[in-house]
């Protein structure tokens, strides 16, 4: 097992594919083709149409404010409590309508030709059983610790840690609220 830390000074400012906005991108893959996947932190200032990622998946979960909601041609996908993720195509045409000002919010997207991606919300007192990949553990909105199999791990608020891992590994949230995004 690998365990590197995510640390903000190095994250890297990237724009919008359609120009409307930016994202930190706290942690990305890429290939000869391409993004394979891409971790980062975006604020929504204003609503508007998202970026299309035609072949990706795409999970996301609001970190901060409320009352997103992703208008797309077959209905909306309600993203206005914080802390629950969505998952949708990066292909699907979506519009964001915001309800109660601006949001932010942090996004898994992954290449569903190479990868399979998820993030969940892991609490102070829980365990996750994760597979083999890649996992970011992140403390999007406050200090937070995590256990990797017994070892803990102090996250200062926006700081994360990436872990490679062949096998079965046991995380435990000790304090705060922290995403665990998998890449697969």
């Amino acid at each position: 097992m690998t365990i590197t830390r995510l640390d903000p000074t190095h994250y890297v400012t990237t724009p919008w594919k359609n120009g409307g906005g930016v994202t930190v991108d706290i942690a990305v893959v890429t290939d000869k083709d391409g993004d394979v996947w891409r971790f980062g932190r975006t604020p929504i200032a204003a609503p508007g149409p998202f970026s299309d990622y035609t072949g990706f998946d795409r999970v996301q979960v609001v970190v901060a404010g409320s009352g997103l909601v992703l208008k797309t041609p077959d209905g909306e996908i309600d993203v206005r409590e914080p802390f629950r993720p969505v998952r949708f195509a990066g292909e699907t045409p979506i519009v964001s309508r915001l309800e109660a000002g601006p949001v932010e919010v942090v996004n898994l997207i992954g290449n569903r030709a190479k990868v399979r991606v998820d993030i969940r919300v892991l609490e102070a007192g829980r365990d996750l059983i994760v597979g083999s990949g890649t996992h970011i553990a992140y403390a999007p909105g406050e200090t937070a610790t995590i256990d990797v199999q017994d070892t803990p791990y102090d996250l200062a608020t926006d700081h994360g840690l990436r872990i490679e891992r062949d096998g079965l590994t046991v995380v435990t949230g000790a304090a705060g609220r922290i995403l665990l995004a998998s890449i697969i």
